[in-house]
């Protein structure tokens, strides 16, 4: 996607494409669309009832598949009694690119979207902050970060793309699958490691590794044909695809973990009437609760399918060997993020920049800028 300098305006033709691209995807259930406003218009539901369009996060991923689509889809009907009904799609099967969520919600393309933090921080570095390579070794970690930087994310999202913040999820902690043996962090020094985000990329090229950008797809047949030496993933999104077939060994590092804010087009939020909204607030918070528990569970869930042991429930059991970081990985990892990813992610974000962070992270984490 083209970096747009002033982040209030895309270019009509663009709104127009994207607005077209978010229409389709929901075929019959989208009768119109109001592509000069940017805008997309579902057949009037009875004035006694609301009807909801949904944007998830990931397809096939337990965040989507056990929790975001079960609540849009049959949830929200039974809590309201019947008043209110959705239908949800994930981002990546509706044509939508994830650095494109924030933008199309706030055109009021997606009137509620699931948007992927890493993602959007292509044309945004500033939402990368809570989740940098490095930065929360544990969920622990996560959950202090997150909570010094959900207030101002929810002002930032207010102010700068017209939405409102009703959630926070996460996903499991990224680690590294390989292909080839390693003891140690300094090990992957040389190899050709799948990464997904700048802030991983910033990482690996700190280990003295090569970063090449890899779509969740294509990481198998990458492995198998030695374009990528490993790969960085989820613990168990990474034994879904089969992963535990052709690597052998798990260093479980937690690199990042992936955070998702799942967000209301300001105008598409006021409009709700006052009762949905409330049962939204009421709601949305104990889903979030939901996820971010299933992401600690399958963090530790994943390594044991992936390592055959008798405590894999919900995966395919592999062999491969589990590296688990030592004192000296944890120091250089801190090293990494302090002296390499930090300044990385400010020069791409720029100066004013260091205030949020002062305010935020600074005091959560005990990392200052230097």
């Amino acid at each position: 996607m083209q970096r747009i300098d002033d982040r209030r305006w895309i270019r009509p033709a663009r709104r127009s494409a994207l607005a077209l691209r978010w229409c389709s995807a929901f075929g019959a259930a989208v009768t119109a669309c109001l592509l000069q406003a940017g805008l997309c218009a579902a057949q009037a539901p009875a004035a006694s009832q609301q009807h909801l369009r949904i944007v998830g996060g990931l397809a096939g991923v337990n965040q989507y598949t056990r929790y975001e689509e079960p609540f849009w889809t049959r949830e929200l009907a039974r809590l309201s009694g019947g008043r209110t009904t959705a239908e949800i799609v994930p981002f990546d099967r509706a044509g939508i690119r994830g650095q494109e969520m924030l933008r199309l919600v706030q055109l009021g393309v997606v009137p509620f979207g699931t948007a992927i933090l890493n993602l959007s921080a292509v044309d945004d570095a500033e939402l990368a902050m809570p989740d940098l390579a490095g930065l929360n070794p544990d969920m622990a970690a996560l959950r202090r970060s997150i909570g010094a930087f959900r207030p101002y994310l929810k002002k930032v999202l207010r102010e700068r793309y017209g939405s409102e913040l009703l959630a926070l999820y996460a996903y499991p902690a990224q680690v590294t699958f390989c292909a080839k043996p390693l003891a140690s962090l300094a090990d992957l020094s040389g190899r050709r490691i799948r990464i997904s985000s700048a802030t991983q990329s910033d990482w690996v090229v700190a280990l003295g590794a090569v970063p090449v950008q890899t779509a969740f797809a294509d990481v198998v047949a990458n492995l198998r044909s030695g374009s990528i030496d490993c790969a960085i993933t989820g613990t168990m999104s990474g034994n879904a695809i089969g992963l535990h077939e052709v690597t052998s060994h798990i260093q479980t590092t937690a690199v990042n973990w992936g955070i998702a804010a799942f967000v209301a087009n300001g105008a598409a939020w006021a409009a709700l009437p006052k009762d949905l909204q409330e049962l939204l607030q009421r709601e949305l918070p104990k889903l979030e609760q939901a996820i971010w528990t299933d992401a600690e569970t399958e963090t530790r869930g994943g390594i044991a399918c992936n390592i055959g042991a008798a405590t894999c429930v919900g995966g395919r059991k592999g062999r491969m060997i589990e590296v688990r970081p030592s004192a000296d990985d944890a120091t250089k990892g801190r090293e990494i993020l302090v002296n390499h990813v930090l300044p990385a992610w400010l020069k791409r974000c720029g100066p004013q920049c260091a205030q949020p962070w002062k305010q935020t992270m600074a005091p959560a984490t005990g990392v200052e800028l230097r």
